[in-house]
């Protein structure tokens, strides 16, 4: 099978469903909106899965109905607001119906962003981590070379390489072996389940053109990919990379 990918795909296809293991918690501010050890995955899209969670181990007093049933794909529910610790949040909490014949009948999906979340102990970021998904960290000797429109960005043989699945490799770089010359700090950041909250991003500046946010770093990694922190990566979908005097292909992703 021929592909232009030189990375493993996602394993999940959209619609699949699967038991969660992990206790999951939401609190909107400092109050405990679920509690639950029964959250299942749900994939509406490939890349990642949902937590639905069990309508019994919702606060229900967090939810005000607004009297908008919905017939959506995985059954009859109703669209809900989240209210709480002074705060409103609209159509922020679907609930299947509980006599509903879905899948998820009697579960209620939450907008992620209202929300702390936590799996376990630990916080969470932007999306439930995907159980098909491995990220690994590997110092290595390689020889990696940074460019975009023939200006050197960076020169390395030293990099760390952070392996995702579904994504193709970042090449993560020491900051004294960046050309700091052509980059300009950026106010972008964003946030990841597997490797936490971004502490820099920097566009680069090439003659007259700068082209937006192409590099960052991650000062305070979570402790599973540890080795990048304080590294810089560049997105190798917009800008050239270059390992061991090959040119790789800029790949074509969906999100980053």
């Amino acid at each position: 099978m021929t592909t232009d990918r030189d990375y493993p795909e996602m394993a999940a296809t959209r619609g699949r469903i699967e038991p969660a293991p992990r206790r999951v918690r939401g609190y909107l501010g400092h109050e405990l909106v679920f509690d639950t050890i029964a959250a299942r995955y749900v994939w509406e899209i490939p890349y990642y899965p949902a937590y639905y969670v069990p309508l019994a181990d919702v606060r229900t007093e967090f939810l005000r109905d607004e009297n908008r049933p919905q017939k959506v794909q995985l059954g009859p529910s109703r669209l809900h607001s989240l209210i709480g610790a002074g705060q409103t949040h609209q159509s922020a909490a679907r609930v299947f119906d509980v006599d509903g014949d879905g899948p998820v009948a009697g579960t209620v999906r939450f907008e992620w962003e209202p929300l702390r979340w936590f799996e376990e102990d630990e916080p969470i970021y932007g999306h439930p981590r995907n159980p098909y998904s491995r990220v690994d960290a590997l110092r290595s000797h390689r020889h990696v070379r940074v460019e975009l429109d023939g200006v050197s960005l960076a020169d390395t043989q030293t990099p760390v390489l952070l392996f995702e699945t579904g994504l193709p490799t970042r090449y993560y770089i020491d900051p004294t072996d960046v050309d700091f010359e052509h980059l300009e700090s950026s106010s972008t950041q964003t946030l990841c389940p597997y490797k936490g909250v971004t502490s820099g991003y920097w566009s680069v500046r090439v003659g007259e053109t700068v082209h937006p946010d192409l590099a960052w770093m991650y000062h305070y990694p979570l402790p599973a990919v540890a080795p990048i922190a304080g590294l810089v990566a560049f997105y190798n979908e917009k800008l050239d990379i270059i390992v061991d005097g090959v040119s790789l292909a800029r790949p074509r992703t969906q999100f980053s």
